[in-house]
């Protein structure tokens, strides 16, 4: 992926940021130009809390290209506490395993290197089990 790609992304990956729509309020994630609910132009920016609860999970074994150094990876469906569904992998899970319902908030982490060595890291979010 080029730069000037990533540069475009920053806000929705480290910063969780999507559209809310001024007709029906829905909350959308990630940003679209027409809204999914309504059918409305949604232009008006939105920070997501970055809280929600795991919907769904899977675990990845054989990974794709760029992701195979941190197979074997779980992969979920995150309901935010807005409403979006969003699709992120799991980190700093340790000896907990997840479990639908499971709280969860974003955090920023690695998500794969792009290129040899000398090549550009990618950043983006991920979730983790609620600290308390």
């Amino acid at each position: 992926m080029e730069i000037p790609r990533h540069w475009r992304l920053n806000q929705q990956r480290y910063g969780l940021v999507g559209e809310v729509c001024p007709h029906c309020e829905a909350k959308i994630f990630p940003p679209r130009d027409i809204c999914p609910h309504c059918g409305g132009e949604a232009k008006t920016t939105y920070a997501f809390n970055g809280r929600g609860e795991v919907f769904s999970f899977t675990t990845i074994y054989e990974a794709p290209t760029g992701f195979d150094e941190t197979a074997p990876y779980t992969v979920a469906l995150v309901k935010l506490e807005e409403g979006p569904l969003v699709t992120a992998q799991l980190t700093d899970l340790g000896e907990t395993r997840p479990e639908i319902g499971m709280p969860v908030e974003m955090v920023t982490r690695k998500l794969r290197s792009d290129g040899d060595e000398r090549g550009m890291l990618i950043y983006g979010y991920k979730f983790r089990p609620v600290m308390r």
